[in-house]
């Protein structure tokens, strides 16, 4: 087995090098010929750091490259000679960073390329860590890209059974991948939002690199994208490369189809080949949060007509002790009418399969149903308040949906009841009065 990944990113989009052999030849159903150049974006430049306190939506439903992650953040409005700097201040000789406005079908988009004009050694991971490392990038910028590039390093390690520190990055594919890295942690940077991405879509067919034939999506990407969301794309063409995958994974605080928040202004990055059912292009979106978090969630639920209530409720204690969000029995009736209940669980995605079992275990069930829900949260956070019964956590609950709820937690205010020998409404009462005055 060989010691040398690829080491950049295939054919979609257009990171310098590889050609997909089955890319279709076929435009976007939205393809027209404007007759003219296209323009860039009237949109006012970025500021430094705007997006702090807003929410960065990745929009990914042609999926995610590092060039066009690159190239959609400058259509944002980072100013390019924001990535032109970074990419000088790598110090790669013959490298450079251009950017231009493209259309993506009847989108007016920006495209991100890599022009390497001298020789480029091969380079290893430890090797293109020192780089990045003992640059003139700003720290954050360093810490973003090291991580990133430690996330697809580890991936390809993994693909290839070798140690980190012996993955090499061929001549310009690891040009190319280090310059998406670095240019795409230095507009995150630069613009300060929280990162938000879409759940990604996932293309099949084979892709051709250095060392042979590669399923899609690659080996490496599957690994980047472990622990987040995925749907299969239904086209034959790879839409997620290992560079893209590997900064979202990173960055990305959490998955969701749409934020809830008030869209400000709109990049658009445009891939290189043309897909047969969707413009080749990455979305993103900045906007003001309206505060509220939509999340993820699985319910699984198991239908039982053979359990006492008590052992019901022992079952309902273990999944809580084990990582559950909330569990809960409802009266059901089953054939024959039979009466029964169905034993449900909200759990976060990589509890699900720990969940399963204690739900299988505890129960008579022989299976359990999964649903994939999305639940809207309320910003939480727990804060102390001195009472006569002593000092007592409460949780605050906010957003945009009216005045704050303000909960006192139950054990500690039993604990405190038990203590001073008071009736435990009279703590919780008197916690929740003092969590009003500092709220």
């Amino acid at each position: 087995m060989s010691d040398h990944p690829h080491g950049r990113d295939h054919a979609h989009g257009g990171e310098h090098g590889h050609h997909h052999p089955h890319s279709t030849t076929h435009g976007s159903a939205h393809d027209h010929d404007h007759g003219h150049s296209p323009s860039p974006s009237t949109l006012p430049l970025l500021e430094p750091h705007a997006g702090r306190g807003r929410v960065l939506f990745f929009d990914a439903f042609a999926g995610v490259a590092g060039d066009m992650t690159v190239a959609a953040l400058l259509d944002l409005g980072v100013p390019v000679e924001v990535v032109e700097r970074a990419v000088d201040a790598l110090g790669l000789p013959g490298v450079r960073a251009i950017s231009a406005p493209t259309m993506c079908g009847a989108i007016g988009a920006r495209r991100f390329e890599v022009q390497v004009e001298a020789l480029q050694p091969e380079r290893t991971f430890a090797e293109i860590d020192a780089l990045i490392s003992g640059s003139a990038l700003a720290p954050e910028v360093i810490d973003r890209a090291r991580r990133i590039f430690r996330h697809l390093g580890e991936a390809e390690a993994e693909v290839h059974r070798i140690p980190l520190e012996r993955v090499h990055f061929h001549e310009v594919g690891a040009v190319d991948a280090i310059v998406d890295i670095v240019g795409a942690a230095t507009c995150l940077e630069y613009v300060g939002a929280e990162v938000v991405v879409a759940p990604l879509p996932l293309g099949h067919g084979t892709v051709e690199c250095r060392h042979g034939v590669l399923p899609l999506p690659a080996p490496a990407t599957v690994l980047c994208l472990r622990g987040v969301p995925t749907y299969e794309a239904g086209i034959e063409a790879e839409l997620v490369t290992p560079t893209g995958a590997a900064i979202v994974a990173t960055m990305a605080s959490r998955f969701e189809r749409w934020p809830a928040m008030q869209p400000q202004r709109v990049g658009w990055g445009a891939g290189t080949q043309r897909l047969p059912d969707r413009p080749n292009a990455l979305r993103v979106v900045l906007g003001e949060s309206d505060g509220s978090v939509v999340n993820q969630r699985v319910v699984l639920a198991a239908n039982v007509d053979d359990m006492s209530g008590e052992l019901a409720a022992h079952a309902i204690e273990q999944l809580m002790d084990s990582g559950a969000l909330d569990a809960w029995a409802t009266p059901i009736t089953m054939k024959k009418g039979r009466p029964a209940f169905t034993l449900s669980v909200l759990a976060d995605p990589p509890r699900v399969d720990a969940l399963t079992t204690v739900l299988l275990r505890e129960t008579s069930s022989i299976g359990v149903r999964r649903s994939l829900v999305s639940r809207v949260e309320r910003p939480r956070r727990v804060i102390e308040v001195d009472t006569r019964f002593g000092r007592l956590p409460v949780k605050v609950s906010e957003g945009p949906f009216g005045p704050p709820q303000i909960k006192p937690e139950f054990d500690a205010c039993a604990r405190a009841a038990r203590l001073h020998e008071v009736p435990v409404r009279e703590v919780i009462a008197e916690a929740a009065a003092r969590a009003r005055e500092v709220v």
